[in-house]
């Protein structure tokens, strides 16, 4: 058997290394392993997180809907697009509602180095303080996936990472209503987080409509558990 050279070797295992926290969203031991947030961090409550926003459309669609619901949520917003719409980002914070940092571009970070990183959340982070007056404590990688190195960095700069346990997949042309409802709902618990979108600058034209829609089930539904619905750090 022909051995590969050692420096493929070694390349092949730090690309590994650096990769591994890619498998927390779809792999909750490995979650576990590198301490990233999943769920709650107390037994009661469940969190409806929403990410990509502020949409113009989409995020008064969704706070009035939370509004008549009387709950609160959290909302991971894009930098780029508080930019573009500040004053939905400051309605978002004035109605109650927590404001959580999602990068001011939403691009993969496996191939971004750490400076370029600190750069994006430097951006983010006074955009949503001017916007909001509010500074974000929580942190959730574009498409849920982080590098070692931007997992080290996130920490350093006193975030907490936070993914999700239920996720509705409502960014999906194919989806309806229905299916997100169902999907957000499945087996759901006290300490779950819920991820769903209010925007849909980075997925199926008008795929917020439909969660909108589904959001009254997906509010039932949690409190016929008798939970309450809180914001990420509400609960910790």
């Amino acid at each position: 058997m022909r051995l590969a050279p050692v420096g493929a070797v070694g390349a092949a295992a730090l690309a590994a290394t650096w990769s591994a926290p890619a498998l927390a969203p779809i792999a909750p031991p490995a979650a576990r392993a590198l301490g990233i947030r999943t769920r709650l961090g107390c037994a009661r409550g469940i969190a409806l997180t929403f990410d990509d926003g502020p949409h113009p459309a989409g995020t008064p669609a969704v706070l009035e809907h939370l509004d008549r619901s009387g709950v609160v949520a959290t909302f991971f917003l894009v930098g780029e697009q508080v930019e573009r719409f500040p004053s939905v980002a400051a309605e978002i914070a004035a109605a109650g509602h927590e404001v959580a940092l999602h990068g001011y571009r939403h691009r993969l970070l496996l191939g971004r180095t750490s400076r370029a990183l600190d750069r994006d959340l430097d951006r983010a982070t006074a955009l949503i303080e001017d916007a909001t007056g509010r500074s974000p404590a929580c942190y959730r990688p574009p498409y849920g996936v982080f590098s070692l190195g931007a997992l080290g960095l996130v920490r350093r700069r006193g975030l907490e990472p936070v993914l999700w346990s239920r996720w509705a997949c409502d960014w999906r042309a194919r989806e309806t209503p229905q299916s997100i409802a169902r999907r957000a709902t499945a087996k759901l618990r006290a300490g779950d987080v819920v991820l769903l979108h209010d925007a849909d600058h980075y997925c199926a034209p008008g795929s917020w409509r439909r969660t909108v829609t589904a959001l009254l089930a997906i509010v039932e539904s949690a409190t016929a558990l008798g939970e309450p619905l809180v914001s990420v750090t509400q609960s910790t």
